[in-house]
């Protein structure tokens, strides 16, 4: 054997290659139709980041699987990840999604518009999530979907834990923030609160919590 010689980087490659193909093809498995797209294009014209699509199938799935007829969105954005949760909602389920830009929102009711939602559907309210949260109803909800800026994430999550009645699901995402989160040298303000958001939803006994590695990764959680 020859000293410094890594024998093994072969066939890690070949892992690090097979997991790239594998994710590439659990994003598109779910297949985006028009209106995802088009809701997507207008994220990227306003410069924020919608759920990637694997992460918004799992939603969709959560939604389903809960039967969640209440659910709250902290993070609007163009209406990507409210489009995913509506589709796995009952038909009498109710969207609240908040969201402190004004034309996000406007952007959302479009794409609310073109799946041909009623209006009665969803509930839009502009305004800080912090300041809005705590006017909602204890344990009144079957899902929280938090997709919002990360600096107030253990904030969204501690008000989200107080929304969900027992059995209700809560969803984080950019739960790996550009797989940053894993490695331990990252240290920077962010990926810390995201890691911590992680510990504190792993550790606490009220949940019954996973990490998937979906789309920038989806932190879920069952409140017991």
């Amino acid at each position: 054997m020859t000293l410094g010689h890594d024998t093994d980087e072969p066939r890690r490659r070949t892992i690090s290659n097979d997991k790239a193909q594998s994710w590439v093809y659990c994003e598109g498995f779910v297949p985006e139709d028009a209106t995802l797209l088009r809701a997507r294009e207008r994220a990227g014209q306003l410069g924020c980041t919608p759920v990637l699509p694997g992460s918004g199938a799992v939603l969709s799935v959560l939604a389903a699987a809960a039967q969640a007829r209440a659910v709250v969105e902290i993070g609007t954005g163009a209406g990507v990840g409210s489009l995913y949760l509506l589709r796995g909602m009952p038909e009498d389920g109710v969207l609240t999604t908040i969201d402190v830009e004004v034309e996000h929102q406007r952007a959302a009711k479009e794409a609310f518009a073109e799946e041909g939602l009623r209006t009665t559907r969803t509930r839009t309210i502009s305004g800080r999530a912090l300041d809005v949260l705590p006017r909602l109803t204890d344990g009144g909800y079957d899902l929280v979907f938090v997709d919002a800026d990360k600096e107030n994430l253990l904030g969204y999550v501690e008000q989200a834990l107080r929304l969900l009645r027992r059995g209700g699901v809560l969803a984080v995402d950019n739960a790996l923030w550009h797989d940053r989160v894993p490695d331990p040298a990252r240290r920077d303000e962010v990926t810390t609160i995201v890691r911590e958001v992680g510990r504190v939803v792993r550790e606490d006994d009220r949940l019954v919590p996973a990490l998937l590695p979906t789309g920038d990764g989806l932190l879920t959680a069952v409140k017991r």
